[in-house]
């Protein structure tokens, strides 16, 4: 699943929704949880429901579910569990039990609404909890549908009482950059794409970009936004160059060439390992299909 920018939309507001329909984000995902008031729920929900028997789309229809605990997870899932979707975000997960037992309301709702077994996937917001943050090593073995995790600092703050998580040049404090990097750890342990939190001021377009420079460097491949503005900066952060891919392509062509060997050089520079699994990697991301 191919997830470069992933754009929040409260599923309430048709007037959001159809800005977002246009703006080259690779998924929506329509919101149920906290940009939408416990009275427009039920509201919400039918929004949804309408909008997945709609015609066909370019993004892929993501829903975010209110969270086990607030007794509303299941009726969110009976609603939006239905053709035309193709995941949901889990909030506020505690640990990969919680992202097991929602699998299996799935695996339920798929029988029953006539899915193929297994199409609907599971994005997960990893570390919005203490709880969460000390169970990220269960994540190795997770459900296969499990295709994303991410990241958030906002509701871990809350949990914490924590005054600020942002130190004053706006770099993320320390609980917050060992969130970061565990969801970046956990994510690749699970074979699953790590995916960067929001970058808060949608206006900041060079602050943005910077963001996602950074993350891409750190290894995420793609992250959420909050306001279609920001999704074109994203897609190009995290789309290789040519000038990326044509030299992926040398690195694999010069491992093809010399099987036997575990390190080759390029132009002057010795490459290993490490190396012919990146430029893999920076292929795979563009639907480049590389011949073992």
């Amino acid at each position: 699943m191919k997830l470069r920018s992933l754009l929040f939309v409260p599923a309430d507001s048709d007037r959001k929704i159809a800005k977002a329909d246009a703006c080259g984000a690779d998924a929506l995902i329509l919101d149920l949880e906290d940009s939408v008031v416990p009275g427009r729920k039920a509201f919400a929900r039918d929004a949804v429901k309408s909008l997945l028997g709609a015609a066909s789309r370019n993004w892929r229809f993501l829903v975010r579910i209110n969270p086990l605990g607030t007794g509303l997870t299941l009726e969110d899932l009976v609603a939006v569990v239905r053709p035309g979707l193709d995941g949901i975000v889990i909030p506020k997960v505690n640990g990969v039990q919680e992202v097991e037992r929602i699998s299996h309301y799935v695996d339920v709702l798929e029988v029953a609404t006539g899915i193929p077994s297994g199409h609907v996937k599971l994005l997960v917001v990893a570390t919005e909890t203490p709880a969460a943050m000390l169970g990220f090593a269960s994540y190795v073995t997770a459900c296969p549908r499990l295709v994303a995790m991410t990241w958030g600092a906002e509701d871990l703050s809350a949990a914490l009482g924590a005054l600020t998580n942002k130190e004053p040049n706006g770099d993320w404090t320390f609980p917050y950059q060992v969130a970061r990097a565990q969801c970046l750890f956990a994510a690749n342990a699970a074979g699953v794409l790590a995916l960067d939190t929001l970058y808060s001021d949608y206006r900041d377009q060079d602050g943005l970009a910077e963001s996602c420079r950074i993350a891409r460097r750190d290894g995420f491949v793609g992250r959420i936004a909050i306001h279609p503005d920001q999704v074109a900066t994203i897609n190009a952060c995290f789309t290789p160059s040519d000038a990326d891919l044509a030299h992926a392509r040398r690195v694999i062509a010069a491992f093809a060439s010399q099987p036997d060997v575990g390190t080759v050089g390029i132009d002057g520079k010795m490459y290993d390992i490490p190396h012919l699994v990146a430029a893999k990697r920076a292929l795979a991301s563009v639907g480049e299909v590389i011949d073992e």
